[in-house]
């Protein structure tokens, strides 16, 4: 049974965050984006976001910073605490929704969505590598394979739904996402791929056994498809399924809203990312991971391609994607080349380096030459700046609404 002090404090925080998101400027900030996507003109959108694999993340955000002793309404109280932090710390241009998602009870997840153990092996030493024991040693081991079909265990869904909206229910709407296993990085096909036999091996296998690799990815394409149909035919795709990495948002498609009920692909949005591949060429990546990809994410209203590999020779095979919208300009890639081949054809998702940025040092000279030359080399397209993957801020957290404020600075010196 939850208790009364760990209730009280998620009810403090909903509050809280429930006044953030009525605020005028997140329909502002929805406005930005959606033209942004749209690819009309606007001010350059700035983000700085964070995950809860990064190390400063977790002594922020950890269990032992954490008020709630209830691991399920803690798993909450972060959630609030990080979108209330984004707003009152960081003060970019993320959308605080008014609205808190519940992740529904959905078979699979990172490490078992082919049926065979794709976790990873730590060192031993906290904060230290870890390395991939690919499970798929011989081509014989590729029988063992089991896609994962959709499923939900709406019971133990409707114990969680029951427990937090009794909780706070009545201060925010609780949307319940039954998006399916395989979706993002989990149906990228790169992701899992490398994990599953291994990078290294993956690389070897193009030219060594190019049949087998290629009935493997048709194997994963297959899958996915029959995964992701359904999910759709079960009425499990919404509004709040879209993801871009940014903020999900066009003026083809419908606003985001909690719980809205059955929508197709064809209405939200899809990303799709490539990392393992970056450094295999642009004719082995469309024949050995793009043309399986490609009959995943036709289905999807608009996509965003590319997480954090360099896409600079690849952008007239990306071309080949109808719905394409927007495609990642990451930190090893050189802006002017990749922003001379996109134009204005697609947004630009430049992410520009976080240890030139926050993670070693706070250099506002060296920021705004980086920014500076960066916007120069986009001009003309529809950019905007994410700032991500920051491992550390050296224990000042205040770098990032620095950088957020001196970003837009620069932008609104050179840009419109």
């Amino acid at each position: 049974m939850d208790t009364v002090k760990d209730i009280q404090l998620l009810r403090k925080l909903a509050a809280r965050y429930a006044d953030i998101a009525a605020l005028p400027i997140q329909e502002e900030k929805r406005k930005l984006w959606t033209e942004h996507f749209s690819l009309k003109r606007t001010r350059v959108p700035v983000l700085a976001t964070f995950g809860m694999w990064n190390v400063w993340c977790r002594e922020v955000f950890g269990d032992d910073r954490m008020e709630c002793e209830d691991p399920f309404l803690r798993a909450q109280e972060r959630e609030l605490k990080i979108q209330i932090f984004q707003h009152e710390v960081v003060g970019d241009d993320f959308i605080q929704e008014p609205w808190l998602t519940l992740r529904a009870s959905v078979k699979g997840g990172w490490v078992d969505l082919w049926g065979v153990d794709e976790s990873m092996h730590a060192a031993g030493v906290e904060g230290g590598a870890a390395a991939f024991d690919p499970p798929l040693k011989s081509w014989d081991d590729v029988s063992k394979l089991r896609m994962t079909h959709h499923v939900v265990d709406e019971v133990e869904t409707s114990r969680n739904l029951e427990r937090l909206t009794g909780a706070i229910g009545d201060l925010l709407p609780i949307d319940v996402s039954r998006t399916p296993a395989y979706c993002g990085f989990t149906a990228d096909i790169s992701t899992s791929i490398a994990k599953l036999r291994g990078l290294e091996t993956l690389m070897t296998d193009m030219y060594e056994y190019p049949a087998e690799l290629h009935r493997l990815l048709a194997f994963m394409r297959d899958g996915i498809l029959q995964n992701n149909q359904e999910a759709e035919s079960a009425g499990h795709f919404t509004l709040t399924s879209s993801r871009n990495q940014a903020m999900a948002y066009d003026d083809r498609l419908e606003k985001r809203q909690p719980n809205s009920g059955p929508r197709q692909r064809k209405d939200i949005w899809g990303f799709c990312a490539a990392q393992e591949y970056t450094l295999i060429s642009p004719e082995f990546h469309e024949e050995f991971l793009f043309q399986y990809q490609k009959p995943i994410y036709e289905h999807f209203g608009l996509v965003h391609y590319g997480c954090c590999e360099d896409l600079g020779r690849k952008i007239n095979m990306l071309r080949q994607l109808k719905n394409l919208r927007s495609i990642a300009v990451t930190p090893v890639a050189n802006v002017a080349h990749c922003a001379e081949q996109i134009g204005a054809d697609y947004a630009i998702a430049w992410r520009p380096n976080p240890t030139d940025m926050v993670c070693c040092g706070y250099n506002e000279d060296r920021i705004r030459r980086i920014i500076s030359d960066g916007l120069v080399a986009c001009k003309g397209g529809f950019p905007h700046i994410h700032l991500k993957d920051v491992e550390t801020v050296e224990g000042d957290i205040t770098r990032l609404s620095r950088w957020v404020q001196l970003v837009r600075a620069v932008t609104d010196e050179m840009w419109l």
